[in-house]
């Protein structure tokens, strides 16, 4: 009965692993990758499920399916931090806008577009920046070290067009 409790187990984690990514990928536009993910989900499943089903008499076998199906979301969030798919944007405002920021974070290979705005306060340094989500991290220390008191907010585009990125995007 253990290799059984054991193979459920392994089952709803791949199965529900893979639902996730082509949950995500689908949400990303990445459709013919989450239908292929898709073929293989749908096979685990029915195998897990037909699994559970002929051991319904041992509320192990529905305890474990359970605990597999929740630890199978964590794995599948896990892989796709991993992946780190597509692009973000930040919009990052600064309150003092005579700093050389933008052109140090285009030095350092980023899409930056930076102009002056009006706060409560004053004039500040308004940026867009577009960047692969791998490097979201990365970025955002890079911000907080030029300036630690910036306030940034991230966003992920759904769509992008134009501008000097889109080459580099289509490749």
């Amino acid at each position: 009965m253990i290799n059984i409790l054991l193979l459920i187990f392994g089952i709803q984690i791949v199965y529900v692993s893979a639902f996730t990514l082509r949950m995500i990928l689908t949400l990303k536009g990445q459709k013919y990758i989450a239908a292929l993910i898709s073929t293989l989900e749908v096979t685990i499943y029915v195998l897990g499920l037909n699994l559970v089903l002929s051991y319904l008499d041992h509320f192990a076998s529905l305890a474990v399916y359970a605990i597999g199906y929740a630890l199978g979301v964590l794995v599948g969030s896990w892989i796709e931090e991993k992946l780190a798919l597509g692009y973000i944007t930040l919009k990052v405002i600064c309150n003092k806008p005579d700093v050389q920021i933008a052109q140090l974070l285009r030095q350092a290979g980023y899409g930056v577009t930076s102009w002056i705005g009006t706060g409560r306060d004053g004039n500040r340094l308004i940026m867009d920046i577009l960047a692969k989500r791998k490097s979201q991290k990365h970025l955002n220390d890079l911000i907080l070290e030029l300036d630690p008191k910036a306030f940034v907010i991230f966003h992920e585009p759904n769509q992008i067009h134009g501008g000097f990125w889109t080459k580099a995007i289509r490749r």
